[in-house]
């Protein structure tokens, strides 16, 4: 295997899988100031869309964590 098609194949990987989940968990500390910025400034439309965010971020990390579990032993980086 190439070094290029591993690099293309890294998305697919636990380390590309693990480095999705941290930007997306990282999103999260966005939200919770959008959130905080919203019930200061009792704004329902901006706690709402926070909200949704927020819900947005869980799914995709279950969606991720799902794919790390299918990962298993298939690493495409260590095969």
């Amino acid at each position: 295997m190439s070094k290029l098609s591993k690099a293309k194949d890294f998305k697919k990987s636990k380390s590309g899988t693990y480095l999705s989940m941290a930007t997306t968990a990282f999103g999260a500390v966005a939200v919770v100031k959008q959130i905080k910025k919203a019930r200061l400034e009792n704004d329902t439309l901006r706690l709402i869309d926070a909200t949704v965010s927020a819900a947005a971020i869980v799914t995709g990390l279950a969606i991720l964590y799902r794919e790390l579990k299918r990962l298993g032993d298939d690493d495409v980086l260590l095969g």
